[in-house]
């Protein structure tokens, strides 16, 4: 499913326009970029719960010289479904 389609099926759902979906959308996912930016959990019951982590320094391999590389330590975002969602997938 792309972003037009969900903005689609949010504005048929909400008896909105698509503009207006589209608004929502974009405002809610900034809302939770912004959070994780900030290093806080943003939990959404039901559905799941985005998280920042951090992934350890490691050694790697450049694929295309075949050289030992360090790869620096980095923050990730994680996304952990709720039981609901899994159950619901099931």
């Amino acid at each position: 499913m792309t972003k037009a389609e969900l903005v689609a099926i949010m504005a048929k759902n909400a008896g909105g326009s698509k503009t207006s979906a589209e608004r929502a959308m974009n405002a809610f996912v900034s809302g939770i970029i912004e959070s994780l930016r900030r290093g806080r959990r943003v939990t959404i019951s039901g559905f799941g719960t985005f998280v920042v982590t951090r992934r350890a320094a490691r050694n790697g391999r450049n694929p295309r010289t075949g050289k030992e590389i360090q790869i620096p330590t980095t923050k990730v975002p994680r996304f952990r479904p709720s039981r609901t969602l899994k159950t619901a997938i099931r």
